[in-house]
């Protein structure tokens, strides 16, 4: 085992077997199953950890895989653009030595046109920074900016497709969502995309809003679903760039359009509506056909084996995106996925020489992408719309607790458990809406204390994977201060029950008091308290959480019944 902090790739199989090159963010160790399929051996990388003077095999499990890059042509590379590391302070953990390496596109030479390929954004518009923006991957932010490194810096002609699903839940927010990222694409230039299943959930009228602006032609198109009309939605796209005529087609898979349900969307099959906007596409003789296929992987396929005019498919379905294009029996076609939740951008090259007509790279949003102003400013846009928006009109009704208990707040379960206290009150769980209101990032100048989604895990008294508040749970600031932060009862349950009868309220029995406290432990046999704290420390908000490890969390907020 080779010990050496390096930045590089983190990669497998689409699923999930084979080798893996795993190196930390501030790890110990690197394990290398196959490294020659990077480009990397044994000895290579035993002669740089002797030049960077590493050493050792330790170390816990890596926080968050590094950011990479998969390339189909050469090495999987970061971007040249690594910063080398600063020296840490005192006390602090060591910075992941960036070793330079040429960029991932550095032996493409210029293409004649590049497609700069996402979709399933599901929500995520941007990493929460959590568990520190180093550790997470996407947001518009840092995909405008590796737009415009190709775009501006290369010179390159960048024509930007999306396969749908700007959302993942429906109601006031999510329509906030879906218009301000609607904004941002089109700022960004995006010359087609698909509205996904978990778009379509939104009301018609917010999403023709949102996808028809000024009178211009909607860059939002499909073949076989569209807004109250038929021809509300463009069937297919041709766009002109670098000399080339590139035609896409936007369809939802069967799987999700036979869902679809009200008055206001027309809706045929996929293959319907891709039949009929093929022939019409093929009139306009395109160099190049693209399908955008909202749908399963085995939806897309058989798609393209039905519709002969396709050179691409690209799939929203499949989890992990592509690391090279995939062969599609019966079909002249190629098919790469998108991977979920728009943490990767597929960028795909036409050249148009004989020995290298196309190339594909996917490409990691991580935390070498600096952000976008442009995008920033959008998302602080967004948070004060949320901050302006009543509750009501976000969908947001306070739910009785299961239990019919009610939250009294974290000072008060201090009056009697002393020690518990005080070990809360040196943890981030004591400081949790402090970070909300002055982020701990370079977006602190965003706050973010009226956002559902980031509140429900950093105040007391929410449903945290469903975003809402409960009945005596969290309001705001200034009318539920003692309910600031991820307090005691957010783990172990509204406590006015036990509280009542602790202080003799009701004349309880000794049998009423005891249960009561019995039900207000949290056991850690059983994954109870582990399956609890990962309401909170999913992988998206907190991908450290599952490396590490619950012992090791557990260790740093231990804390034992009454004094």
């Amino acid at each position: 085992m080779v010990a050496v902090d390096i930045v590089a790739v983190d990669r497998r199989r689409a699923d999930g077997s084979g080798p893996v090159i795993n190196s930390l963010i501030h790890g110990r160790k690197l394990m290398c199953d196959q490294p020659l399929r990077y480009g990397w051996s044994i000895g290579t990388l035993a002669i740089a950890a002797a030049l960077l003077g590493c050493g050792g095999s330790g170390g816990v499990p890596p926080a968050e895989p590094t950011p990479e890059v998969v390339a189909k042509n050469g090495p999987a590379q970061p971007s040249a653009t690594d910063a080398p590391a600063e020296t840490p302070a005192p006390g602090e953990a060591p910075a992941a030595v960036a070793i330079e390496l040429p960029s991932p596109f550095a032996d493409w030479g210029k293409p004649a046109v590049v497609l700069f390929l996402t979709g399933e954004q599901r929500g995520y518009i941007e990493p929460c920074g959590c568990t520190g923006l180093e550790n997470q991957k996407g947001g518009l932010a840092r995909r405008h900016t590796l737009l415009r490194q190709l775009s501006d810096d290369k010179g390159w002609a960048v024509v930007p497709l999306d396969v749908g699903s700007q959302v993942r839940r429906y109601g006031g927010q999510a329509e906030i969502k879906f218009q301000r990222t609607a904004d941002a694409l089109r700022t960004m230039g995006y010359q087609s995309v698909v509205l996904g299943s978990d778009d379509l959930r939104l009301p018609a009228g917010s999403l023709y809003g949102a996808t028809h602006v000024d009178d211009k032609p909607s860059i939002f198109g499909s073949a076989n679903v569209a807004l109250f009309d038929p021809t509300a939605q463009p069937p297919f796209q041709v766009i002109e760039a670098g000399g080339k005529k590139i035609g896409t087609i936007g369809v939802l898979g069967d799987s999700f359009e036979q869902k679809l349900q009200g008055d206001e969307l027309v809706h045929v099959p996929a293959a319907e509506g891709l039949k009929k906007a093929a022939a019409e596409l093929k009139a306009q003789a395109c160099d190049y056909h693209v399908l955008l296929a909202h749908s399963t992987v085995e939806e897309a396929k058989e798609l393209a084996r039905q519709t002969p005019l396709l050179d691409l498919v690209v799939c929203s379905g499949g989890g992990l995106p592509s690391s090279e294009f995939e062969a599609i029996e019966g079909s002249q076609a190629k098919l790469l996925k998108i991977g979920h939740k728009a943490m990767h951008v597929g960028v795909v090259g036409l050249f148009g020489t004989e020995a290298d007509t196309v190339r594909y790279q996917s490409v990691a949003l991580d935390a070498k992408l600096a952000d976008s102003p442009e995008m920033l400013r959008l998302l602080a846009d967004y948070q004060k719309q949320l901050q302006a928006t009543p509750w009501e009109e976000l969908g947001l009704k306070p739910q009785p607790h299961a239990s019919g208990n009610r939250y009294v707040g974290s000072a008060t379960c201090g009056d009697c458990h002393t020690k518990a206290m005080a070990i809360w009150s040196e943890t981030p769980h004591a400081h949790a809406t402090d970070s909300l209101v002055h982020p701990p990032n370079n977006r602190g100048d965003i706050p973010r204390h009226y956002d559902p989604e980031c509140l429900s895990c950093h105040v007391t008294g929410w449903e945290p994977q469903k975003f809402y508040p409960f009945e005596s749970g969290y309001l705001s600031l200034e009318k539920t201060p003692q309910l600031q932060h991820n307090g005691c009862e957010n783990c172990h349950g509204p406590g006015s029950a036990h509280v009542a009868a602790e202080n003799g309220e009701g004349s309880p029995t000794d049998e009423t008091i005891a249960k009561l406290r019995d039900s207000m432990k949290l056991p850690i046999a059983g994954g109870v308290a582990e399956n609890k704290c990962r309401e909170c420390h999913d992988e998206d908000n907190s991908p450290d959480f599952s490396h590490r490890g619950f012992a090791a969390y557990w260790k740093e907020v231990e804390h034992i019944g009454k004094d």
